[in-house]
């Protein structure tokens, strides 16, 4: 059987198909369970919650769902140069930024670059709601933290963008690795490297990965049907993992004019800007990702992102999509269901009939 691998042995799911954990506020305890309800497995991206708020929301998606799901953490979650920023170099990003704020009619906000990790109290708190699996980007948890989690019989799935990154993971003992190619939507979760000296392609990832590591692969990046994920399954991937297509249902917290440019097309001109937050990711280009290339200085994560948050605000408020951003990954096509239960249903018929077909072959 096509849906029977490495990853739905591991995580006691249906099938190999894996929900973005996508963090900022999009993912939802709604979300989440019609993926894991359909026989996925759904995520949920925490990295922006405090652990009390992690709490609230593991006891909101155990209301809904019973079914196995993820909660995704950010490994480093503050920017280390933030201990050392200087209010110089603070003052000259905000002059920098000041002529868009002006052109919204807002002021500057006040800006604390003290902003303290909230990673490991995060982890406390997922050890108490003991999801099915701990998914994690940007680095790997220390050793006491991977124990504890095997402990408690949580999978761990770590995210890397270059083979070395997943030498690294498979080394830390981590139950299964996300391939994370450029394409994908989002931040670029590189840890050893800078992120953009760690651009490889989702499938000459996964292969590069599978020639490599014993782990488990995930593919991550560029994938939005039932083809994609049959490419990924054809060439070694033990399940794939689907984040912008999902963005567009209803049951995603994405706003109106985000899904708007996601299904104009918005996502045909995408590129890869660390302008919004701090760190690279991809989005649809924008005003501000054209104006200032990743060569010029920023502030930190995620203290550039409290800069943008009221800046944001304002342009979708505003209806200047050209400053607010849009995440998404690099495939625009097939954006066709606006319920996260019917693109489940669609990418599972679709993968069986083109997977079963060739074994039929």
């Amino acid at each position: 059987m096509w849906n029977q691998t490495r990853i739905t042995q591991l995580l006691g799911i249906k099938y190999p198909i894996v929900l973005g954990p996508m963090g900022g506020g999009f993912s939802t305890p709604d979300l989440l369970a019609a993926v894991s309800e359909a026989g996925g497995l759904g995520s949920f991206g925490a990295y922006t919650l405090t652990p009390e708020q992690l709490l609230q929301t593991g006891g909101a998606i155990k209301a809904i769902t019973d079914k196995p799901y993820n909660i995704n953490l950010w490994v480093s979650d503050v920017d280390p140069e933030l201990a050392l920023y200087s209010s110089e170099s603070l003052e000259k990003v905000k002059a920098l930024f000041k002529p868009y704020f002006d052109s919204l009619g807002i002021a500057l906000p006040e800006l604390d670059p003290n902003i303290p990790s909230k990673f490991v109290k995060q982890v406390e708190a997922i050890f108490e709601i003991r999801p099915a699996a701990f998914s994690f980007i940007f680095g790997i948890p220390s050793a006491e933290i991977l124990n504890e989690a095997r402990r408690l019989g949580i999978s761990t799935i770590g995210a890397a963008t270059t083979l070395d990154e997943a030498l690294a993971l498979e080394e830390a003992g981590v139950d299964a690795i996300v391939a994370a190619g450029f394409e994908a939507g989002g931040h670029r979760p590189s840890f050893l490297r800078p992120a953009l000296d760690s651009l490889t392609g989702t499938f000459a990832l996964v292969q590069q990965l599978k020639a490599k590591i014993k782990t488990p692969v995930i593919a991550a990046g560029g994938i939005t049907d039932g083809k994609g994920i049959a490419a990924a399954l054809t060439l070694g991937a033990d399940a794939v993992q689907l984040g912008t297509a999902f963005l567009v249902t209803d049951e995603a917290n994405s706003t109106e004019m985000h899904k708007s440019a996601l299904l104009s097309g918005g996502s045909n001109y995408t590129v890869l800007s660390k302008s919004l937050t701090g760190r690279l990711g991809r989005m649809v280009r924008n005003t501000i990702s054209e104006d200032i290339p990743n060569q010029v200085q920023v502030l930190p994560f995620p203290l550039q992102t409290r800069l943008i948050a009221p800046l944001r605000e304002a342009a979708l408020a505003q209806g200047k999509k050209d400053m607010a951003n849009f995440w998404s990954g690099q495939n625009p096509v097939r954006y066709n269901h606006s319920k996260a239960a019917d693109l489940m249903q669609a990418l599972i018929a679709e993968t069986g009939d083109i997977l079963q077909s060739r074994t039929a072959l």
